[in-house]
């Protein structure tokens, strides 16, 4: 990674523009109209990737030095599929509240922030308090990119098969940052019943167990009022979205409702291989490369935040998300199979397309500046 500049400084005249004395006019204008800061320098174009290392992919709670090679390939991403520049962040505390008071003052030299791999549930809290806190997009991959990609493999599943989504039974295995947000946005567009399962089985509302956070899922989730394990749920459920790790058996599956998806997401080994969970389902869908149907994070945050950033959003709504989800599904189009419920990263028409919905959805919702 390196900083470039976007003009050269050539001569004496480029310099005395580039820096000081020109500089100071710049500086000046901007403290008369505090605005302009989005016009003259880089902050509408760039975003800060920031992290505690407490949740790094596979790896767990490694520490900020050694997360920092994750928030580097994640710049990279950033400016590689959506044109946006990105700083890579990594901070020694685990504090949430000083985590957000240090993110809320380097927020004036970005245009948004991207958390990443923070672990549950303090995720939850800092995401919250930045996003009250301060006027640019705040955005926490691990939950809200996760979920958009879902539920637009999802969207196209459903469209593949001829069912609609208010028929849809889901069951979700995990209910940390990826699975609650997937479960917030499968509701939010308009699926049926929506069933969310931890380690001890169905997130219900007579567990005396259960986090503020899985109080919250309960209330909005489970609407018949399941009890019991993971196979309980999944008995004759329509859809199963995977995001905890964990083996799930193969008669568990089997015993969904005939035609299921199956998005076994655990990286590096899904909760059941693909080739046994296609015995049992239409659609299957995994988080890894090396199989169809890859649920990969790439698909929606460089296309979220160029949209944000282009139309100067002070926030990433409900509605941007689901915008996102619906224009991810719309570019697999005419080419929708069981093996092509997504577009592959490298598609040049997904970050456009994810783009300019975001940003069309930002503007009916009024979020912009």
């Amino acid at each position: 990674m390196a900083v470039t500049a976007t003009v050269p400084v050539r001569d004496r005249d480029d310099l005395s523009l580039a820096y000081t004395p020109g500089v100071a006019r710049v500086c000046a204008a901007i403290a008369e109209r505090p605005e302009l800061v989005h016009e003259y320098t880089w902050k509408s174009q760039v975003v800060a990737v920031v992290t505690d290392g407490s949740a790094v992919l596979g790896l767990g709670d490694i520490g900020p030095e050694a997360s920092l090679p994750v928030m580097e390939g994640k710049a990279i991403l950033f400016k590689q599929f959506g044109g946006v520049d990105a700083v890579p962040i990594a901070l020694d505390c685990r504090d949430p509240d000083e985590i957000v008071e240090t993110v809320a003052r380097l927020a004036p030299s970005f245009g948004g922030i991207n958390l990443e791999d923070i672990a549950a549930p303090r995720c939850f809290e800092i995401e919250r308090k930045l996003q009250e806190r301060l006027d640019i997009p705040v955005f926490h991959d691990d939950q809200h990119g996760t979920a958009v990609v879902t539920l637009a493999a999802l969207r196209n599943a459903a469209r593949l098969t001829g069912r609609a989504l208010a028929d849809l039974r889901v069951v979700i295995s995990g209910a940390g940052a990826a699975g609650v947000a997937i479960a917030k946005i499968l509701l939010g567009a308009g699926i049926g019943d929506v069933v969310v399962c931890d380690r001890r089985g169905i997130v219900s509302a007579d567990r005396d167990d259960l986090t503020s956070v899985k109080r919250e899922l309960a209330e909005l989730t489970n609407g018949t009022g399941l009890t019991g394990s993971l196979e309980t749920a999944l008995t004759g459920a329509d859809v199963f979205v995977g995001v905890s790790g964990g083996t799930v058996p193969e008669p568990a599956v089997a015993r969904m409702a005939p035609g299921a998806f199956i998005f076994a997401m655990a990286n590096p080994d899904p909760e059941i291989h693909p080739e046994v969970a296609a015995r049992h389902a239409s659609v299957v869908a995994t988080g890894r490369s090396d199989f169809p149907n890859q649920i990969n994070n790439v698909l929606a945050f460089p296309g979220i935040f160029a949209g944000a950033l282009r139309v100067g959003a002070k926030r990433i709504t409900e509605s941007m998300k689901l915008a996102a989800a619906e224009a991810l599904a719309a570019v697999v189009a005419d080419e929708l199979a069981a093996d092509r419920v997504i577009p592959s990263p490298f598609d040049p028409r997904v970050a456009p397309a994810v783009s300019a919905a975001v940003a069309e959805a930002a503007r009916k919702e009024a979020v912009t500046r």
